[in-house]
């Protein structure tokens, strides 16, 4: 509880910071195309290299899901962060996505916008309904609700991807 309760001060932190993105969400295409190509052919393996030039690709730092998540710290990281990085973009790639913004906007004092919330919030409430509905397709056995999983998800990574 006292965890949770620390990340959402966090987040309300994040509204009174001072400095704003060089590049907001809605120009991020026409800032950098060939990024935004390169991540909608291989998003993990973009994921990866960013959070390396967070970090300054200083390793020693590195903490899985930047800190942001209850997994963090505990995954083992310290002993081999470049396999763990790897598994987080992978296995979990939206959450990679957001810790590495997240770290960056503490850092540098950057606020999060309305629609950085709304489009980020979003996402997150469409993957964690994806696992659910996964989980509980597993365990039932039924076919329709796994196909519903997938499709949920792939509309997550739709939002994602606007």
């Amino acid at each position: 509880m006292a965890a949770s309760q620390a990340y959402l001060e966090k987040a309300q932190l994040r509204q009174s910071y001072r400095n704003v993105w060089h590049t907001d969400l809605t120009n991020a295409i026409k800032a950098d195309f060939t990024c935004c190509c390169l991540s909608l052919w291989c998003g993990p393996c973009v994921s990866y290299m960013l959070r390396k030039r967070a970090l300054y690709n200083d390793m020693t730092r590195y903490v899985c899901c930047a800190g942001y998540m209850p997994c963090s710290g505990r995954c083992g990281e310290k002993n081999c962060p470049e396999l763990c990085l790897a598994t987080e973009v992978f296995c979990c790639f939206g959450s990679s996505v957001a810790s590495t913004r997240f770290l960056l906007q503490d850092e540098f004092n950057i606020q999060t916008t309305q629609c950085d919330n709304c489009i980020i919030s979003f996402m997150f409430c469409l993957q964690q309904f994806a696992c659910i509905c996964s989980l509980v397709a597993c365990i039932v056995g039924n076919e329709e609700l796994s196909e519903a999983s997938q499709l949920i998800s792939c509309i997550s990574d739709m939002v994602y991807w606007t």
